[in-house]
């Protein structure tokens, strides 16, 4: 985390793959938190992830650049709120109106889960939408 101008942002060490109309593509690797473990070669829990962010703008970079990417910090927790807490929620507070309806509970159980179904719908519906909110730049 860093703090640039009034803004506290997270940032992630990236390479350039490829270079489009008005954007870059920059591929990430997300390290589990395990990875660092002096075992994690030998492990098959490690988690190493790489993902492909879009970062929008004319930067003078080529493919295979070294960068870091920075994305503000509220970002960060409305992308926790809406993947973690607004399901979690969502969950929590169908299963205790089904269960104080009396229903069994595997049912109850089964239709909390269900009841994330419209949620995801509506966030895949507005995902162009939520995308312009998610700001990323690059640093060389």
């Amino acid at each position: 985390m860093r703090t640039l101008g009034h803004h506290t942002t997270f940032c992630h060490k990236g390479i350039v793959q490829k270079i489009e109309n008005k954007s870059v593509l920059v591929v990430i690797t997300a390290h589990s938190a395990c990875s660092g473990c002096h075992a994690a070669e030998a492990c098959t829990m490690t988690g190493k992830e790489e993902k492909i962010i879009e970062v929008k703008g004319l930067y003078n970079v080529k493919p295979g650049d070294e960068v870091t990417i920075f994305m503000k910090q509220s970002n960060g927790y409305l992308a926790v709120l809406l993947a973690y807490v607004i399901p979690l929620v969502t969950i929590l507070f169908s299963l205790i109106i089904f269960l104080t309806l009396k229903m069994p509970e595997l049912t109850a159980g089964l239709l909390s889960l269900i009841m994330l179904i419209p949620y995801f719908t509506i966030l895949y519906l507005f995902r162009n939408r939520i995308n312009e909110r998610f700001i990323f730049t690059l640093n060389v």
